[in-house]
C-alpha cells in the first residue's frame, strides 16, 4: 500500500524527532571534547567553534549509523579529523610534516633508555599540569601523525584501539607514534615543568613516566 503524503510527513517528522533525540543524548554531551580538540588543532577560537559546529552537524546527518557498541567519542573524533583535513587540503596553505621525513618507526615502542615497559605507566598526571595552551604550543612542535595520537590517547583518553580506528592505522603503529610523540613533546614542555616544578632539573621516574605508554 503506497503511504499518502500526509503519512509521509508523519514519518519524517517522527524520523527527524528519534534522530533529534539520539542526537541530544549521545553526541551533545561530547560537544566539548570536539571543541576542544578542534582548538588544539586550530589554536583559534573562532575557527575551532566554526569546525566543532561542521563536525556536530555531519554528526546528526550521520546518527543512523552509529551502532550499539559504537564509542561515540572516537567516532566524532574521525568525523573532525577528516573535516579538518579537508580545510588543510582547501587552504593548501600549511605544509605537513610527515612521519617519512623522520626516522622509520618500529612496530612496537619500548623504552631502551630506561629499561622499561612503553605499556607500563600513564603519563596523564604530569600532562594534566599544563594548560591548553601550553599543550597547544607544544604540540605545534609534532609531526601531524603524532600529534593525533597524543591528542587522542593522551588528552582525549582514548584506547590504542580506539585510536588506531580513528587514524586507520594497526595498533603497533599507534603505540609506537604514541611512545616516539610522548618524547617529542617533553623535550618541548620540559623547560615550563621545570619552571613550574613538574619536575626537577635531574632525569627522573617522573620524566620517564611521561615518556611511556599508556596501557
Amino acid at each position: 500500500m503506497v503511504n499518502s503524503p500526509g503519512e509521509r510527513r508523519r514519518g519524517a517528522r517522527l524520523g527527524q524527532d528519534y534522530a533529534t533525540a539520539r542526537f541530544n543524548q549521545v553526541i551533545w554531551p561530547l560537544r566539548a571534547d570536539v571543541l576542544r580538540v578542534a582548538y588544539f588543532l586550530s589554536h583559534d577560537f573562532s575557527t575551532a567553534d566554526d569546525l566543532s559546529q561542521e563536525v556536530l552537524l555531519k554528526a546528526f546527518k550521520a546518527i543512523d549509523t552509529i551502532d550499539a557498541g559504537t564509542n561515540v567519542k572516537a567516532w566524532l573524533l574521525a568525523i573532525l579529523r577528516n573535516a579538518w583535513l579537508d580545510r588543510l587540503r582547501a587552504r593548501a596553505s600549511r605544509p605537513e610534516t610527515h612521519l617519512e621525513d623522520l626516522e622509520a618507526e618500529p612496530a612496537a615502542a619500548e623504552d631502551n633508555s630506561t629499561g622499561v615497559n612503553a605499556e607500563s605507566s600513564d603519563p596523564q598526571e604530569l600532562l594534566n599540569g599544563f594548560s591548553d595552551q601550553e599543550m597547544i604550543d607544544a604540540l605545534q612542535s609534532l609531526p601531524d601523525e603524532m600529534r593525533w595520537t597524543v591528542l587522542l590517547i593522551d588528552v582525549q583518553g582514548l584506547s590504542i584501539a580506539d585510536a588506531a580506528r580513528v587514524l586507520e592505522v594497526p595498533p603497533g603503529t599507534i603505540k609506537s607514534r604514541a611512545h616516539r610523540g610522548r618524547g617529542l613533546l617533553y623535550e618541548a614542555l620540559r623547560p615550563l615543568a621545570r619552571e613550574l616544578g613538574i619536575v626537577d632539573g635531574r632525569p627522573d621516574a617522573s620524566e620517564s613516566r611521561f615518556r611511556q605508554e599508556r596501557p
